[in-house]
């Protein structure tokens, strides 16, 4: 129930005002009453009016398709796809394998999602058009993003039922390091002064492959709490702290900058 959830996320830390990103898998929590929308409900009880709730709202299918994989493309269909894909609307926009608790978020009344078209957030709450405002094309998670955003506000993430492999936080760590495997040319839709244009732009060659090996290292430094919600474990943790280990961890474990 509701009422069971707001308890389980005041004894893993979550306190009213905070500034809290979350991850989640609705499924890993368990029967809830009311499903994704009581867990967004319960989010919000424990923040209060003070508080802000981010979630990441990616619309992976809003890229060059020469990139697709799950499916590929034939490609011929390629500039037929980049000629009429619609151009993104923070709006309109669904996610692409975000789960049913960022749909609701992502819903919720006075909502901001920033624009850029592939990986967006949203957030709600009185540091919501801070967080989501200028979130500039090139790189995604760089320092425009909204994830350096939470890291200036201190904020906190909250993986709900999912592992550091879903920890967005740890892209903007890898852009500090720049130690991604390569500057890689990206494209999508957007509309450019009323009209719909087809951008490209530099991004990096995103890679999780370490992220749960990064996030089992910040748990030995108890950097994270760890608890349930629901059924679903749940962890608990500071974004700045979390992003500063990332950092020192790559530059000492990855290999040089690709260049």
């Amino acid at each position: 129930m509701r009422e069971d959830l707001v308890s389980d996320l005041g004894a893993l830390g979550l306190v009213a005002g905070d500034t809290v990103l979350v991850h989640s898998s609705l499924s890993a929590i368990g029967y809830v009453v009311g499903g994704a929308q009581a867990v967004v409900l319960a989010l919000l009880d424990v923040l209060g009016t003070e508080g802000t709730l981010v979630a990441p709202t990616h619309s992976g299918d809003l890229s060059d398709p020469s990139r697709w994989e799950n499916p590929p493309v034939p490609v011929d269909w390629w500039p037929v796809l980049r000629e009429t894909m619609p151009a993104f609307d923070a709006s309109l926009t669904p996610t692409r394998k975000m789960g049913a608790i960022v749909e609701v978020i992502r819903h919720l009344p006075q909502v901001s999602r920033s624009a850029h078209p592939a990986v967006p957030f949203c957030a709600v709450g009185p540091n919501a058009k801070m967080i989501t405002s200028d979130h500039g094309l090139t790189f995604g998670f760089d320092e425009t993003s909204p994830l350096a955003r939470l890291y200036d506000l201190d904020a906190r993430i909250l993986l709900l039922g999912v592992g550091h492999n879903r920890n967005t936080s740890l892209h903007l760590a890898e852009y500090r390091t720049h130690l991604a495997h390569q500057v890689i040319q990206q494209g999508a839709p957007v509309m450019v002064d009323g009209q719909r244009e087809w951008v490209t732009f530099e991004t990096l060659d995103y890679d999780t492959h370490a992220f749960e090996e990064v996030g089992l290292a910040a748990g030995g430094q108890e950097i994270e709490r760890v608890g349930k919600v629901g059924a679903a474990t749940a962890r608990f943790l500071s974004q700045p702290r979390l992003v500063d280990f990332a950092v020192a961890w790559f530059l000492a474990n990855r290999p040089p900058p690709f260049r």
